[in-house]
């Protein structure tokens, strides 16, 4: 998802900030403290999610909304401010939504729960990632097969990591957890990585790892994957998860409890 959050106070925008960021981990956040550098921004990108001070010099929220759907028109804007009279000019104007300052983890999560328009898909994207239950990984519906156990695991390392980069001695302490990391050890991980990038590239999608001097990490980018729209605190992952995720590995009992942590919230 990605969003931009306009205010032209400067705390109240650090504000804003640090909750979205706080709310909805798996977004694209872009902040800007006039309308007319919002309104830039928007004509190269796509916005689909604006959060907006109603009272700004210059052009106001309102007006900022209009101009944005005017762009966009599929742009959900939620009004924050600390005024509440503005309430029927922003629902006459099909707001998705009104919260009052100062905004709240809670107040932004109630919000983009209910967007008025869903985020729309990247249509070319045929890799999709289950993480709820056991791990694995599907090209258009039909589930790769590795090689080595250890590969997959490597790439479900890879998915619980986020898009950061992993090292070889990182993914060595997971895959083999007991053994001390030596030259031995490096040359048996990259056999692994080796045999992980064959059997991506044998299904056409090596495109979904970056790789650079000895880090490695996924492009998130290429791939659809419940426990990304989770964080992206989309409705239907939300709802799917159970408490199970990727359960083959132990390693990833760390993740399944802080997600279930999140969902009670």
């Amino acid at each position: 998802m990605n969003i931009i959050a306009v205010d032209d106070e400067v705390n109240a925008l650090k504000c804003i900030k640090s909750v979205i960021e706080d709310a909805i981990q798996d977004c694209s956040l872009s902040c800007f403290s006039t309308s007319k550098t919002a309104l830039e921004y928007a004509k190269s990108n796509r916005v689909d999610t604006a959060f907006l001070d109603i009272e700004m010099a210059g052009m106001n929220g309102l007006r900022l909304a209009k101009s944005l759907k005017d762009i966009y028109g599929k742009t959900s804007i939620i009004f924050v401010t600390g005024h509440s009279n503005y309430a029927v000019d922003a629902f006459s104007m099909h707001a998705s939504g009104y919260v009052l300052k100062p905004a709240t983890k809670e107040a932004i999560l109630r919000e983009v729960t209910n967007l008025r328009y869903t985020v729309r898909e990247n249509s070319n994207i045929n890799v999709h990632v289950k993480t709820f239950g056991n791990f694995d990984i599907f090209v258009k519906d039909k589930p790769v097969k590795f090689c080595r156990l250890k590969a997959k695991e490597a790439l479900a390392y890879l998915i619980d990591r986020k898009g950061s980069s992993v090292t070889t001695a990182e993914l060595a302490s997971i895959l083999w957890e007991e053994r001390d990391y030596n030259r031995s050890l490096q040359n048996q991980t990259q056999v692994i990585i080796s045999s992980m990038m064959k059997t991506l590239k044998e299904n056409e999608i090596t495109d979904i790892i970056i790789k650079k001097h000895n880090q490695i990490a996924i492009d998130r980018t290429k791939i659809k994957c419940d426990y990304f729209d989770f964080l992206n605190w989309d409705v239907s992952a939300v709802n799917a998860y159970t408490g199970e995720y990727m359960t083959n590995y132990s390693w990833a009992e760390m993740t399944a409890g802080e997600l279930y942590m999140r969902r009670k919230k």
